[in-house]
């Protein structure tokens, strides 16, 4: 089972910045990617930032320019730099690990945090 730990979430005004964190632990075997997902009330989960094992990343339109989304392989943790916040990113934000052992792959969740942009 994996855990996975986010922090970071709060409340910010318009235009500012916050940093979200996750790290992993437990039963990590090969890990395919991890990334960020964000739901808002009323709306469907959608991918925010993902960093694929390898390096390359992924953005949402929305957030492209704004959000950046770094990982530290050795610690298994991943960062979302987000500035210029605007109202709409207001959302809950989760924590994604894809990995896969032998034929079968695994997708594990955060708890979510909440991050409220609103002056």
């Amino acid at each position: 089972q994996v855990q996975l730990v986010e922090s970071g979430g709060g409340l910010v005004q318009p235009g500012g910045s916050l940093r979200l964190s996750c790290a992993a632990s437990g039963s990590i075997f090969s890990i395919i990617s991890m990334g960020w997902y964000r739901q808002a009330p009323g709306k469907q989960r959608e991918l925010v930032a993902i960093i694929i094992n390898g390096g390359s990343t992924n953005y949402a339109d929305s957030v492209k320019g704004r959000f950046t989304i770094s990982r530290d392989n050795a610690e298994n943790t991943v960062w979302l730099q987000m500035n210029s916040l605007k109202s709409e990113d207001t959302a809950v934000y989760y924590c994604n690990l894809k990995q896969i052992q032998g034929p079968t792959r695994y997708d594990s969740w955060g708890q979510g945090t909440q991050v409220t942009v609103s002056s």
